[in-house]
């Protein structure tokens, strides 16, 4: 096998571990939460074969077509995933009055991202326990204290990083979707006529006998769906090749064949529609399912927790504050934890456990979370086909309206459900969108102000003469790319000194993932021993400030870490009764300012080496 090959088949592999655990555990609960009590929907073959065919369908649709041949078109350098779609579309779409419309829906996917983290954990681990309760009607009272011992031990470990575990994903993976495609032909050889339901006519005439029960079941079938964002979020990581072939090669027929044998199961013996999947092995076969479905819904609900981490690091438009990070690997900058998201995430997926009390529960919240996020998706990529591609207008608005009308008919049939259950994912969705929102806002009214009160670099070189200079260097870290910094001023109103070398430092974070070493940094000379520089940081690179101007500065700058100073200005905010934000949004966003990480730990900066200088705004 030639290098290239061998790659790719590893790559491949690993794929299947990561990218596909999630909508890989839909078998669990998503057949069977068709065929609820609440929908109405009888277990008879018209109504099997039209189920069917709808997740047939979908799957074809969603899966192969909208997210593995159109939207990994759509990468930002090689990145894929929501934040890297909103890049593109914020950048295509430029300065007009749709940009600020785009920027609210980056930010509500991200909101509700945040969602389908805390549902996915839950639901996913708790379903596979659930199998106990076929061995023995006794383990009943276990299901739950057992998925929290198992969700606890995963949520323990996100600390000691998932580069030594991760080895074994696409292994187990592997072994579940052989698994699930095993079972699938042996009950597919008992009926072989369940597959006449991959006419897509078995799905129009169960609209036609049940309009408004197929419509309501339509919110489970997109259950088969979760996690198909994956397969663009993680191809940075992978690349297009290896995901397309673990999807159309392996993962898509091991999941369609296990769909169809388990209607061909439950036509032949209704009452195992409780559980289908698990019906489909022999009372020896069960434990060993139960064990190897745990074990992937472990890796699906890691690689959530994973995305929750690079989620929170890297929103490109709606700038999260800086939270502290955690790098876990020396090799892989991607492999971080973020103890503020982590413990939040678990407090969640255990209240969401023991408050709903069963995956059928948790059913009816994970749909709209999911269903909402495919949605943005589809009118983003929208923005990008209309004004990027050079496709044919007449053919890329025909797909584009076809993408965007089954995500309204899916979010629509989980509307439903919000009373029950429904009403969680948008409830966190509308928290986390507005801390977003008031923290961008925010900001933008704190920079606003930082240009405006600032000094013009010429004014203070022009009064350098009568100012003492000292031995050493001055990094004076600043956000704006102008201006003299306010610690700057206030260091010579103060101390009445400046250094012999100054720098004036702007980091900036791209909104791809990470950034070259010969582009991540550019500096200026301004005359008199001051420099303006700036250092481009992706949103998955360790910022670390020190180490990289040691390395990348010229020779000429003298950066002796015992004779270099970091200068930060801490800002002390108060509200003011001006327009722009309201007053109560104003004092959650002193809070957010007063809880994000400081420089100082975000850049790597000494502390020995660190002067903090206050001052105090009115906003």
């Amino acid at each position: 096998m030639t290098a290239p090959k061998a790659r790719t088949s590893t790559l491949t592999l690993a794929a299947i571990g990561v990218v596909y655990g999630d909508i890989g555990t839909s078998p669990l609960y998503a057949f069977r939460e068709v065929f609820h009590d609440d929908h109405g929907l009888q277990l008879a073959r018209p109504e099997v074969f039209g189920v069917l065919s709808l997740i047939f369908w979908s799957v074809m649709l969603v899966v192969s077509v909208k997210y593995v041949i159109f939207l990994t078109r759509a990468d930002n350098k090689g990145e894929g995933g929501s934040l890297a779609l909103l890049a593109i579309a914020m950048r295509v779409a430029g300065k007009n009055r749709f940009s600020a419309l785009i920027a609210i829906l980056g930010i509500f996917a991200a909101a509700l991202f945040y969602g389908d983290s805390m549902l996915t954990p839950a639901i996913s681990v708790l379903s596979a326990v659930e199998g106990l309760q076929l061995l023995a009607p006794s383990f009943t009272p276990y299901v739950i204290p057992l998925t929290l011992v198992i969700l606890t031990a995963l949520f323990l470990i996100q600390r000691h990083g998932t580069a030594s575990v991760g080895a074994w994903f696409g292994p187990v993976m592997s072994v579940w979707f052989i698994t699930l495609a095993g079972l699938g032909l042996w009950h597919i050889a008992t009926m072989p006529s369940i597959l006449l339901a991959l006419n897509p006519l078995y799905a129009v005439m169960l609209f036609e006998e049940h309009a408004l029960i197929a419509f309501i079941a339509l919110g489970s079938v997109v259950l088969a769906l979760t996690g198909a964002e994956a397969l663009y979020a993680d191809m940075g990581h992978f690349g297009k090749r290896p995901i397309r072939i673990a999807w159309t090669s392996f993962v898509a027929p091991a999941l369609i064949l296990n769909y169809f044998g388990q209607g061909a199961i439950v036509l032949q013996n209704p009452e195992f529609i409780v559980n289908p999947l698990y019906r489909m092995v022999p009372a020896w076969g069960l434990l060993p399912l139960i064990i190897l479905a745990s074990c992937a819904t472990v890796i699906a609900s890691q690689a959530v927790i994973s995305g929750a981490f690079g989620h929170a690091t890297g929103n490109p438009v709606a700038a999260a504050p800086r939270i502290p990070t955690i790098h876990t690997s020396a090799s892989r900058e991607g492999q971080i934890y973020i103890p503020f998201i982590n413990w939040t995430l678990f407090i969640a997926v255990v209240c969401l456990v023991v408050g709903f009390g069963s995956s059928s529960n948790l059913a009816a919240a994970y749909g709209v979370a999911v269903t909402g996020t495919m949605l943005i998706d589809s009118l983003l990529l929208t923005v990008v086909m209309l004004l990027s591609w050079k496709w044919n207008r007449l053919i890329t608005g025909s797909f584009a309206i076809l993408f965007i009308a089954v995500d309204i008919a899916f979010f629509s049939a989980n509307s439903l459900k919000i009373l029950h259950g429904g009403w969680f994912p948008l409830a966190i969705g509308l928290v986390i969108f507005t801390l977003l929102t008031t923290w961008r806002t925010g900001r933008g009214l704190l920079s606003t102000y930082l240009r405006g009160s600032a000094i013009p670099i010429d004014i203070v070189l022009m009064g350098l003469p009568d100012i003492n200079r000292v031995k050493g260097t001055a990094i004076f870290l600043h956000s704006a790319a102008e201006g003299a910094p306010p610690a700057l001023m206030h260091n010579l109103k103060h101390n009445k000194v400046m250094h012999e070398t100054v720098v004036l430092l702007t980091v900036n974070t791209a909104d791809h993932a990470t950034v070259p070493a010969e582009e991540r940094m550019s500096i200026t000379e301004l005359g008199k021993g001051f420099y303006r520089a700036h250092l481009n940081f992706g949103y998955l690179d360790d910022p670390n400030v020190p180490d990289t101007l040691m390395s990348l500065a010229p020779p000429e700058l003298s950066l002796d870490p015992m004779q270099t100073s970091y200068f930060l200005s801490r800002e002390t905010l108060l509200a003011a009764a001006q327009p722009g934000m309201a007053r109560w949004r104003k004092y959650l966003f002193f809070w957010l300012m007063r809880s994000a990480a400081s420089p100082m730990h975000t850049f790597h900066l000494p502390p020995n080496r660190v002067i903090e200088l206050g001052q105090q705004i009115t906003i």
